[in-house]
């Protein structure tokens, strides 16, 4: 693979992709990841009918010659290769299952809708409503922080189905060229477009597009989320790797002076990086699907403190010049521009559930703690 990686000129593609405007951005992701589909490389987690079926230790190789190598990550991709795929394969019909993933296999990208504006971490009490209407629904309402969804074609959506409560909550799959869908990119601190709201005013959707059955959504958003935060932290795990490698280089920068400090800092961040990567590897002997969301969430919060915490060591370490000028776009992968990094690290505390919630989450049902609250 290494040598695939060199033919590709794989750190190219993302110098590439780095410079070019948004809709340039993404013709170039999706060349890249047909390279890598053709491969085997761009969705080893599926099972083996669908293309994939790679152990644990040949999807590790595969993100680690990937990272080594520079190559572009897919941000644009991911939400079809994990949630969506992870959302058809568990829970989708024959139908469903035939009619997206191929279509994924050929660069379909998806966006995922579950936060509203009253509704982020706290997505039981979303509003926006799918109201049954013979052989089709008709949805109204507003979604906001959806990564990816100015790029999109298709969208996970959750609705209100039934009544108050998670009890009422059905999942559907969203074509956002339909009637009444209108998408609008929001600009986050780094200055990128990654996310945006989409309204959905008298949006009609065929019964087909119910993933599982009517009120039972949250059963299958779990799924989806336990995907984000199970089998992608094997990838996190590896990018932590480049982390250090990008903060040890700022450490050899620094004067003789203020080195010994640093190296004594950088140790620890060491330790830290190898921890949790065993913890990914513990997590998932447990659930190798990574639908155990409860454990899932552990290695979100790990993972988006280490982050944060790393980008911010970097641009400390960098002074002044860290802060010069916007290099792209991180999101969760080390690119050693520390600025961009730092910005990038707080989605990860917020994203995916907010991290107080999920610390809720692993205090109520792994160390039993009595609930705060009504649900």
């Amino acid at each position: 693979m290494q040598a695939w990686c060199r033919s590709q000129d794989a750190a190219g593609w993302r110098d590439r992709m780095t410079a070019s405007d948004p809709a340039e951005r993404a013709e170039l992701q999706r060349a890249w990841f047909l390279r890598l589909a053709e491969q085997g490389y761009a969705f080893p987690h599926w099972p083996a009918a669908w293309g994939g079926g790679r152990s644990r230790a040949d999807q590790l190789t595969i993100a680690r010659e990937l990272i080594r190598a520079g190559a572009p990550r897919l941000d644009l991709h991911f939400v079809a290769l994990y949630h969506a795929a992870a959302t058809l394969i568990t829970a989708g019909s024959d139908e469903q299952q035939a009619e997206y993933l191929p279509a994924i296999r050929l660069g379909q990208r998806w966006c995922q809708a579950f936060s509203e504006p009253g509704a982020g971490s706290d997505l039981a009490s979303l509003r926006t409503r799918a109201e049954r209407r013979g052989d089709h629904y008709v949805l109204n309402g507003h979604k906001t922080w959806s990564s990816g969804a100015t790029q999109a074609q298709m969208c996970l959506l959750l609705a209100r189905t039934g009544g108050p409560g998670r009890a009422g909550i059905s999942y559907f799959l969203l074509d956002l060229s339909a009637p009444g869908v209108s998408v609008r990119p929001i600009r986050n601190a780094s200055g990128h477009q990654e996310f945006a709201d989409i309204f959905l005013t008298d949006v009609v959707i065929p019964v087909t597009a119910l993933v599982g059955a009517e009120n039972e959504g949250w059963r299958t958003a779990n799924a989806t989320l336990g995907e984000e935060r199970g089998l992608t932290m094997l990838e996190r795990s590896e990018e932590m790797v480049a982390g250090l490698r990008y903060l040890t280089r700022e450490v050899a920068a620094l004067p003789p002076g203020e080195r010994a400090a640093a190296v004594e800092t950088l140790g620890g961040y060491a330790e830290r990086v190898e921890s949790f990567r065993l913890l990914v590897a513990r997590v998932l002997d447990a659930s190798i699907d990574g639908t155990d969301t409860a454990a899932a969430s552990i290695l979100k919060l790990v993972y988006s403190e280490l982050l944060q915490d790393m980008s911010k060591e970097g641009l400390a370490m960098a002074g002044l010049a860290g802060h010069e000028g916007k290099h792209g776009r991180s999101g969760a992968w080390q690119t050693g521009h520390w600025f961009d990094d730092y910005l990038s690290s707080w989605e990860w505390t917020i994203g995916g559930g907010a991290n107080d919630v999920l610390r809720n989450v692993v205090g109520e049902r792994i160390l039993g703690l009595p609930r705060g609250g009504s649900r």
